[in-house]
């Protein structure tokens, strides 16, 4: 069952590999924006853990990110999830992303609940029209 208010956290630390510079998103050495959104997209995921029906899982559909603070290398970062929104398969997320100093980032993120195999079904057929 799908309750406003699930909640979950993760974290992750700040590596070369998620910098800006490694992912394109700029040149500094410091958390890149969409490592920010990968992080809450994730987080996301783990607030639906065990509360979806069987064969379904959900899709990313909307992001709005604001980044307002860098992070180095080091450091670690964490996501606070919360499921706010239940509108059919719609569902809608608000994410706090901090580090050790404070917030760095807020996000307004939209899933849809999809039946998993009917959707990579949909998503092969679009590949084989390109043939």
């Amino acid at each position: 069952m799908l309750n406003i208010g699930l909640k979950a956290e993760y974290t992750v630390k700040v590596e070369e590999s998620n910098t800006a510079a490694a992912v394109g998103s700029g040149s500094l050495p410091v958390f890149a924006t969409p490592a920010l959104a990968a992080l809450a997209e994730k987080t996301a995921c783990l607030c639906l853990e065990g509360h979806l029906d069987e064969g379904c899982t959900s899709v990313g559909t909307v992001l709005n990110i604001k980044h307002t603070a860098p992070t180095p290398v080091g450091m670690e970062v964490s996501c606070s999830c919360t499921l706010t929104e239940v509108d059919g398969r719609r569902l809608v997320f608000s994410a706090t992303v901090f580090d050790a100093v404070g917030t760095i980032g807020e996000v307004y993120h939209e899933r849809f609940v999809v039946k998993s195999k009917s959707f990579t079904e949909k998503a092969n057929a679009r590949g084989e029209n390109l043939g």
